[in-house]
C-alpha cells in the first residue's frame, strides 16, 4: 500500500514537472517570435539608415564638388 502511495507522489511530481517544462517551452517559444520580429524591425531600421548615410554622402560630396569648382573661377 505504501509503495502504492509513493509511485503516486512521483507520478504527480514527475506530472508537475513536465508541466511546468512545457510552460517553460512555451514562455520561450513566444520569446523567441519575439526576439525575432524585433530583429527584423531592427535590421530593416538599419538599412533605412544606411540608405540615409549614403544618400546624405552623396548630396555632401557634390556640394564639396560645386564649392571646388566655383573656387576655380
Amino acid at each position: 500500500m505504501n509503495e502504492q502511495v509513493g509511485e503516486r507522489l512521483d507520478l504527480a511530481a514527475l506530472e508537475a514537472r513536465i508541466d511546468e517544462l512545457i510552460s517553460t517551452v512555451q514562455r520561450l517559444s513566444n520569446e523567441n517570435a519575439a526576439l525575432r520580429n524585433q530583429q527584423e524591425h531592427l535590421m530593416a531600421e538599419r538599412a533605412a539608415l544606411i540608405e540615409k548615410t549614403e544618400n546624405a554622402r552623396s548630396r555632401v560630396e557634390a556640394m564639396i564638388a560645386r564649392l571646388k569648382a566655383m573656387e576655380g573661377r
